[in-house]
């Protein structure tokens, strides 16, 4: 990505109020939206009163198909939020005692959500009184018609987008939902499964019920919030430092210890980026290129004997995955190239479509092709129908990719079957016909947009002082995540003097740098060779970059890891 602009991150809040810190950590603070230091005590009590709209109902309904041992079904959704939310409802209300089983929709057959073709497979499977979603519900209006029908009660727990009236379920449970107050509308699927579970549990005990200890599940909570790109306000980040702790301490389900000692990961050491980019994509990988009741098997298995075989088919899918997504980007950048493009003739939006690419991975060829062009992207797959093609839409920062489809919807209703997402990700189903049509449409919508949206630009959190050049630095920013979306880890940009330099393998530039203060700092570059331009000859070198720490041979030291280098 060409003419990158690097931009101080502006304040959200003000640094002087957050006391009792360093002011260069109550910088990066306030540039996060904290508006105290209370807000860094990470405990489970500080997490939002559950005056979520439909929850009472829910938990009523709930707490009574399970004295009365109704047939409960979870139906779920095939990517690692829906796993996580999935398996945290069949462990607690098995717990609890009811007699529950799980459904999760084939992504290649039945689609997203709970339609009506999964509302009959759920009765001819299991023949259930009730039907509880997860992560999914929230715009299947047909769908929980057709399970009512079949005599079911529906219960929908979802935190997806809507602007539409819900479905006439028996409750609903989102906090986007219209009318609902909960304060924190960046809840994940899990975490809305957690606290419809949290107050069951309560509820059941104060009856002198049976009951679930809803703490020891905080792991999947963890995972799910975080492998979902959920963003991460002061909730979210209580429930995952939570449910990381767990993991740490090794308190978590067999199914995660499996996937870290496959992944060659320490539990210790465990940090929250890795729930999103160590587990999450093993687990997505079921979902993606078979079926995702590998993954909640795993999930749920009891023990590690159990676990391990299906976290090592996990881990295969993800070999499997990683090798189609790679082939689909390399076709992509083809065609892009094939049709000429450069960074200065770029459509607003980049959709694309070959016959014969997998539906489980164009969400990520498209994220991947919105990181390198800084467009929003959509790449559809052929469905098996053979009449409808199946997109996954990622975005930049400042067009929300879900309210631009509904807008192509409303414009043109016969251009999108269905569609539901978030800001930054979404799904939609065309019919193949009217790709070309599609694609004119939406770039011509998306170019509408102010142009600067268009223009890649790494924010930092400015200039780090030379005093804070050492590892006690990198271990007080650990000490402050999670860091994630919405809440992003610090990074430093300045300018810095070349005392040496070296390459790596003719690829990784690694260099020693002096600070004003005449500090020598080492600075390691991945995949230089690839992104930038560097000229020894110039003694000078600035550079975007995070902290952290270089262990070898025992001796800790500090590293800046570079983001973005110029000269």
């Amino acid at each position: 990505m060409s003419n990158i602009l690097i931009q101080q991150r502006p304040y959200l809040t003000r640094p002087e109020d957050i006391q009792g810190v360093a002011p260069f950590i109550a910088d990066l603070l306030a540039r996060r939206g904290v508006q105290s230091a209370q807000e860094l005590e990470l405990k489970l009590k500080h997490l939002h009163a559950p005056n979520l709209k439909g929850l009472e109902q829910a938990i009523e309904l709930i707490d009574q198909a399970i004295d009365t041992q109704k047939k409960i079904v979870i139906v779920g959704d095939y990517d690692a939020d829906g796993a996580t939310s999935t398996a945290l409802m069949i462990l607690a209300l098995r717990e609890m005692g009811a007699d529950v089983e799980y459904l999760v929709p084939d992504r290649f057959k039945y689609g997203y959500g709970l339609t009506p073709a999964i509302a009959d497979l759920a009765f001819v499977t299991y023949t259930p009184d009730m039907l509880i979603t997860v992560d999914n519900g929230i715009s299947s209006h047909a769908g929980v018609e057709q399970a009512q029908a079949h005599g079911m009660q529906v219960i929908i727990t979802d935190h997806h987008l809507t602007t539409k009236a819900t479905p006439q379920a028996e409750a609903v449970v989102n906090p986007n939902q219209l009318g609902c107050e909960f304060p924190s509308k960046a809840l994940a699927g899990v975490g809305v499964a957690f606290y419809v579970l949290a107050n069951l549990a309560s509820h059941r005990k104060k009856c002198g019920k049976s009951s679930a200890n809803l703490s020891q599940y905080l792991d999947l909570v963890a995972l799910g919030t975080y492998a979902d790109v959920a963003s991460l306000d002061l909730n979210n980040r209580i429930l995952i430092d939570a449910g990381l702790k767990r993991i740490q301490q090794g308190l978590c389900r067999p199914g995660i210890s499996a996937l870290l000692d496959i992944a060659g990961r320490d539990p210790k050491s465990l940090k929250a980026q890795d729930l999103g980019f160590v587990i999450g994509p093993r687990l997505n990988a079921a979902g993606r290129m078979e079926t995702m009741d590998i993954g909640i098997e795993c999930l749920i298995a009891a023990d590690l004997s159990t676990a391990y075989p299906l976290a090592q088919q996990l881990n295969q899918l993800n070999v499997e995955r990683r090798q189609v997504e790679g082939q689909i980007k390399q076709e992509a950048l083809a065609e892009l190239e094939h049709i000429q493009l450069d960074h200065n003739d770029l459509p607003a939006a980049l959709i694309m479509f070959e016959q014969h690419w997998h539906q489980g991975v164009i969400g990520i060829v498209a994220g991947r092709l919105k990181e390198q062009f800084h467009r929003p992207a959509i790449v559809f797959a052929a469905d098996e129908d053979g009449i409808h093609i199946k997109g996954s839409a990622r975005s930049i920062e400042g067009i929300h990719i879900r309210d631009s489809i509904e807008r192509i919807a409303e414009l043109h209703p016969h251009l999108v079957s269905h569609f539901g997402g978030h800001a930054a990700a979404a799904g939609l189903t065309i019919q193949k016909q009217h790709f070309a049509e599609f694609k004119t449409a939406f770039e011509a919508l998306i170019a509408e947009q102010d142009e600067s949206l268009f223009q890649a630009t790494i924010w930092t959190d400015g200039v780090l002082p030379d005093l804070a050049f050492n590892v006690d630095t990198v271990e007080i920013l650990q000490n402050l995540s999670p860091w994630g979306q919405k809440f992003p880890a610090p990074v430093f940009d300045g300018k810095f003097k070349i005392i040496d330099y070296r390459w790596l393998k003719d690829v990784h530039l690694k260099l020693k740098v002096a600070l004003d203060n005449g500090q020598m700092v080492e600075a390691i570059a991945f995949n230089a060779a690839d992104k930038y331009d560097f000229n020894p000859m110039l003694d000078q070198v600035h550079l975007v970059y995070e902290l952290d720490k270089n262990e070898y041979r025992g001796n800790v030291s500090l590293q800046l890891r570079v983001l973005h280098l110029m000269q």
